[in-house]
C-alpha cells in the first residue's frame, strides 16, 4: 500500500512523532554541549602549551605597538592619579616652518629609530649604567593630539599638556630623583621632567612658558645650525598678525621678550648657517645667547666646548633643545632646513656626555621629518640614540654610581642577538 493510501490523520500524527523526535534530540544535544561547556575550566597561563613550553608573549625588536624603546605606552594626560620621574612626550607640530615641512610625523620616527632599543638592554659602556634600571620610573606618555589648523591653539595646547603633567608629583618620592628640580624650582617642590620628540622648533616657545612658572627664567643650551633668535620682520608676511610673528626662527626672540629666558647665561653650539649680516650676531647677543660655530670643534676641541656651555650656563635650571639638523645631513638627512659642513653623530655625543650634572629641568629634540630619511631611517636611529643620552644624563644625577641593575628587569626578556 503506498503512502498516499493513509488516512490524511494518520500522516500529521507520523509527521508530528517525527518532529517531536526531532526536537527533543536537539535540545539533549544542546544540554550536552552546555554542560560540556561549563564543566571545562581554563589553564593556567603556565599549564598552557605556549607559556609552558616558550615563555611570555614578549615583543621583539620588529614587533609590537610603536613606542619608544618598548616602553610601556600611557595616554598621561587621561589619568592624574598615573605618575612618572620621567615622560617621553610628542609634540607632532609643524605648521610653523619656514621651508621643508613633515616633523609632524617626527615622533613616530624617533620611536620608530628606536624599535632595536628596549630596558633590558640599556646598559652602555660610557655611562656605566642603563637608565631604566635607575630607580627612575620612565614612561612613554605618548602624543599630544595638536591642532594642524591653528597656531595660537595648537601652542595652547602644547603649553597646557606639558604644564599638565610637568605638575603632578613624582612617582619615586623615596629616592633622589627629585633632587634637582627641587633645588631649582620656586615652590620648592620636586617636578617630573619630560623628554619632548618634535615637532618643529616652534614648540620650545609653550614649553619654555611652562617651564618658567615652575622655575622662573630659564638657561638654554640650544644645539642647532639655525639661531632661530630672529625678530620677525625677517620673515616676509609676519607682520600680517601676532601669531604669524611666531616661527621656528623667532620663537627664542618671542621667548626673550616674555622674560622666559635667563639674562646672558644661555648659549647655542654648532651654529653654521648664512645670515642677513652681522646686525644678526648683534641681535643674537642682545636676546642672551652666546654662539659656539661649527668650526669651534676644529679649533678649540670637544672639551673645550663642553668646559664653554658648563661656565656659561652655571648653577641655573636649565633646558636643552636639540634641532637634528645640528648634525650633518650625511649623518641625519631628515630634516627641514638642512645645513651642509654639521657635526658628526658621534661629536654631538661625546658634547652632551660632558654636560652630564647640570641642572637640568626638559629636554627636547625636533625637527625630524621622516619623509626626507633614507631607507635605512639614520635619521630616525640617530635621533632616537640620542633620546636615551637624553634618558641617561637625567638618571646620572640621581645615582652616579656605576652598577648594572639589570636583574630589576624581567630576566626572561631575550636580550637582541646582534
Amino acid at each position: 500500500m503506498g503512502i498516499g493510501s493513509y488516512p490524511r490523520f494518520l500522516l500529521a500524527l507520523l509527521s508530528l512523532s517525527n518532529l517531536s523526535y526531532t526536537i527533543a534530540h536537539h535540545e539533549q544535544g544542546h544540554a550536552s554541549h552546555q554542560h560540556q561547556h561549563h564543566s571545562q575550566q581554563p589553564l593556567s597561563p603556565k599549564h598552557e602549551p605556549w607559556t609552558s613550553k616558550y615563555g611570555q608573549q614578549i615583543d621583539l625588536p620588529f614587533t609590537g605597538p610603536l613606542s619608544f624603546a618598548h616602553l610601556p605606552y600611557t595616554r598621561c594626560l587621561d589619568d592624574p592619579s598615573f605618575l612618572f620621574d620621567i615622560a617621553i612626550l610628542g609634540m607632532p607640530f609643524d605648521t610653523a616652518v619656514t621651508y621643508r615641512p613633515g616633523a609632524r610625523f617626527g615622533p613616530y620616527g624617533i620611536r620608530s629609530g628606536s624599535r632595536r632599543q628596549r630596558e633590558i638592554r640599556g646598559y652602555t659602556m660610557h655611562w656605566k649604567s642603563n637608565p631604566y634600571a635607575m630607580h627612575s620610573k620612565i614612561v612613554d606618555c605618548g602624543d599630544v593630539p595638536i591642532s594642524p589648523f591653528d597656531n595660537a591653539l595648537a601652542l595652547d595646547q602644547i603649553e597646557t599638556a606639558y604644564s599638565t603633567l610637568v605638575s603632578r608629583p613624582l612617582k619615586s618620592q623615596e629616592n633622589s630623583a627629585g633632587r634637582v628640580t627641587q633645588s631649582v624650582s620656586l615652590d620648592s617642590n620636586p617636578h617630573p621632567r619630560i623628554v619632548t620628540l618634535g615637532g618643529d622648533h616652534t614648540i620650545v616657545l609653550p614649553i619654555l612658558r611652562s617651564l618658567h612658572r615652575i622655575y622662573g627664567p630659564i638657561s638654554v643650551i640650544h644645539f642647532d645650525s639655525h639661531l632661530d633668535t630672529w625678530p620677525p620682520t625677517n620673515y616676509p608676511g609676519s607682520r600680517s598678525s601676532v601669531q604669524s610673528q611666531i616661527t621656528h626662527g623667532t620663537f627664542f626672540w618671542k621667548a626673550a621678550a616674555e622674560g622666559l629666558i635667563a639674562s646672558n647665561s644661555s648659549v647655542h653650539a654648532g651654529i653654521r648657517c648664512k645670515l642677513t649680516g652681522i646686525e644678526d650676531l648683534e641681535h643674537d647677543e642682545s636676546v642672551g645667547f652666546q654662539i659656539i660655530t661649527t668650526d669651534d670643534i676644529d679649533d678649540l676641541g670637544i672639551p673645550a666646548i663642553v668646559d664653554k656651555i658648563r661656565t656659561r650656563v652655571g648653577n641655573s635650571p636649565v633646558y636643552l633643545s636639540f634641532d637634528i639638523d645640528v648634525v650633518d645631513p650625511s649623518f641625519a638627512p631628515a630634516t627641514g632646513t638642512p645645513e651642509a659642513g654639521g657635526w658628526s653623530t658621534r661629536e654631538v655625543k661625546r658634547i652632551l656626555r660632558g654636560l652630564a650634572g647640570l641642572n637640568f629641568v626638559g629636554f627636547d629634540l625636533v625637527e625630524v621629518a621622516p619623509a626626507y630619511d633614507s631607507n635605512a631611517e639614520i635619521t630616525g636611529v640617530a635621533a632616537a640614540d640620542l633620546i636615551h643620552e637624553f634618558l641617561s644624563m637625567l638618571v646620572y644625577e640621581i645615582e652616579t654610581s656605576a652598577s648594572d641593575s639589570t636583574e630589576e628587569i624581567k630576566k626572561n626578556e631575550p636580550r637582541d642577538e646582534l
